[in-house]
């Protein structure tokens, strides 16, 4: 499943296109992907300026100058395909620009999503509501951290991915900041230290940064709008590599929890 980094790579990949322009039609294939397409999608984005993109946790975000915010989840396949050559049988929502580009989303397994929400409402929409601060935001720091892991018995590992805790934050990366910081994924939050915490709330964002820098992982169907894949999978630490040697030389070890891999080292992360 396409996490931050993914999404905030397509974010970017779409705003030379979408930035400024009028939406000049809106194509809706089919009428829903995991769950019903907005009624009048149609009718309130046609026309419409686009005045800005973002995303919040893994959600995409286009905002219009008629005060709606178009919210879009990836799901597992989902990507945005820019000026096609052809049409495909996936491609489910069509958005064509006053400019004359093409925007498709593309979304086989149709686990995607697509949301109309007033922009002044955005950030407490329904999924929003609960969301934890962003880890690229000034609200994520080791005092956060700490707030949160305070007393806490769950593994570090559930900690982050709990969207409660930390917004955006999925099992690849995760692992991967978890490596980085040499923390273990199954240690008890209380029992981490005020100083790993704030190497692993570095750590995290190291991730991060790193890997919208590589254009995301690729992992089955994602890949940029542009048509492009991502190449941070080739800088992996421990995530995919059971068997293989971490940098210590030690095997990195696998297993499975809740249909979910963890990847670690046991002699770097303690």
């Amino acid at each position: 499943m396409p996490e931050l980094p993914e999404v905030e790579t397509t974010v970017r990949g779409l705003a030379p296109v979408l930035h400024g322009r009028r939406i000049a039609r809106v194509i809706a294939n089919r009428p829903d992907l995991r769950r019903p397409l907005p009624p009048d999608l149609g009718q309130r984005l046609t026309g419409a300026v686009v005045t800005g993109l973002g995303r919040r946790a893994k959600y995409g975000l286009i905002d219009t100058d008629r005060g709606d915010t178009m919210v879009f989840h990836l799901g597992m396949s989902g990507r945005w395909r820019v000026d096609p050559s052809e049409a495909l049988i996936h491609d489910h929502l069509v958005i064509e620009t006053d400019e004359g580009r093409t925007l498709a989303l593309n979304d086989p397994r149709r686990f995607g999503s697509i949301d109309l929400v007033p922009t002044a409402e955005v950030e407490d929409w329904g999924p929003f509501g609960a969301l934890g601060p962003e880890p690229l935001g000034d609200s994520f720091d080791a005092a956060h951290l700490a707030s949160q892991f305070e007393n806490r018995v769950a593994p570090a590992k559930a900690l982050l991915l709990d969207q409660r805790v930390v917004a955006g934050l999925g099992n690849i990366y995760v692992c991967e900041a978890l490596h980085m910081a040499g923390i273990a994924p199954s240690r008890a939050g209380g029992r981490i230290g005020a100083k790993r915490l704030d190497l692993l709330a570095e750590s995290v964002r190291s991730v991060l940064l790193a890997a919208i820098e590589a254009g995301g992982s690729t992992l089955r169907d994602y890949a940029r709008p542009d048509g492009e894949l991502g190449y941070f999978s080739k800088q992996w630490r421990v995530y995919g590599r059971e068997g293989q040697a971490c940098e210590c030389g030690t095997m990195i070890r696998r297993r499975v929890e809740g249909g979910r891999s963890t990847f670690w080292c046991p002699k770097c992360q303690r």
